[in-house]
């Protein structure tokens, strides 16, 4: 793309009041943001408001440090692009959406945002060990059935998702709510670089744009959008991936979602979801057949992350002694005496068959 090109998308998009609907109609009825801005005041007047035709007249004052910020943040790296829809690089799904972004900064592979398999993996930051490792284990199964997995690069179920596609060896996109030349969260860097070298990171938000809460549901019709379907691996009722599972059902892409405990909050958001017509999944491989993608080869058993804490090793249905030691790693005269503790703390009690059911809710 060159500078004039960049500069005109960039002015289209910073001039004040404009937005994307009102963008998106200027295009419609003039094609690329150079014929845009060859308009009249007049001409401009019979598709926008004729406030927006005068502002459209004089360039952004800082239009020019932002085109000279894009083309150093371009030229740094080879791996680093800007797509438009006028791009035949910019995904078609993404065409099909009520809302498309006029513009994306990629980091990374573009072809992976077409690639023809692509499932969005989404869910809570703070899921519980088991769906922290359902997410990594399904995103591993569908990474080896050459499935692309999308989503938002967060802390709990979306890291383990990136990261059981790139064990894989597949691809798998970020899609952040930032500008790109800055990573969020911090302690995602090093997963950063490895989804950009094997897949991509894209935004549709300016470079410098920081981590504001409004941009994080914005980028979740993104998500959808990029996928032929969307997995809801735990979620609480009122929940960023609920967002993005209702707009993968108004774009008319499928919704999966996994069962849990009913005693456990992270689960009731796939539960309304279930109820509402989601379709309960059990494996990879429901998923596959769903979508008639090719079958998935049995995924190996990977290591489950150590809890930080005995309860949330626990979870909320009934665990025999010999599980909850292979999960938190403790020995047993150590684990005996925590259970103890829990015990007189009124957290945890004994049932029939050896089994440990938690009561508390820490």
């Amino acid at each position: 793309m060159s500078r004039d090109e960049l500069a005109a998308w960039l002015r289209l998009l910073l001039t004040p009041g404009v937005g994307p609907e009102h963008a998106r109609k200027l295009l419609s009825a003039f094609g690329l943001p150079e014929a845009v801005f060859e308009q009249s005041v007049s001409a401009l007047s019979v598709v926008v408001p004729s406030r927006l035709a005068q502002s459209l007249q004089t360039p952004p004052e800082d239009l020019e440090a932002q085109v000279d910020r894009v083309m150093a943040w371009l030229a740094a790296s080879t791996d680093r692009h800007v797509l438009t829809l006028a791009d035949p690089r910019f995904p078609p799904d993404l065409l099909q959406i009520a809302d498309p972004p006029l513009l994306l900064y990629v980091q990374g592979q573009p072809e992976a945002l077409r690639h023809p398999r692509r499932l969005a993996i989404v869910g809570s930051r703070n899921p519980t060990p088991q769906g922290e490792t359902n997410a990594r284990q399904f995103a591993f199964a569908l990474g080896q059935a050459d499935v692309c997995v999308v989503s938002g690069m967060a802390l709990g179920v979306d890291g383990a998702a990136h990261t059981g596609a790139l064990d894989a060896g597949a691809p798998t996109v970020a899609v952040v709510g930032t500008g790109l030349d800055r990573v969020y969260p911090k302690r995602h860097l090093a997963l950063a670089h490895r989804i950009a070298a094997q897949g991509a990171i894209v935004s549709e938000f300016p470079l410098g744009t920081p981590p504001l809460p409004a941009h994080f549901p914005m980028r979740n019709r993104i998500i959808a959008g990029l996928s032929q379907g969307t997995l809801v691996v735990e979620a609480a009722v009122q929940s960023g991936s609920l967002i993005t599972a209702r707009l993968a059902a108004e774009q008319g892409r499928e919704v999966f979602a996994i069962p849990g405990s009913i005693h456990a909050p992270q689960s009731r958001g796939c539960h309304a979801l279930i109820r509402q017509g989601a379709k309960l999944v059990e494996s990879a491989q429901d998923i596959l057949e769903d979508l008639h993608m090719a079958e998935a080869p049995t995924a190996p058993e990977t290591p489950t992350p150590r809890p930080d804490s005995l309860l949330d090793a626990m979870g909320y249905d009934p665990v025999s002694f010999d599980a909850l030691q292979a999960r938190t790693g403790l020995d047993t005269a150590t684990l005996q005496a925590r259970l103890l503790d829990l015990e007189l703390d009124g957290e945890v009690s004994r049932m029939p068959g050896g089994l440990l059911q938690r009561i508390g809710q820490s």
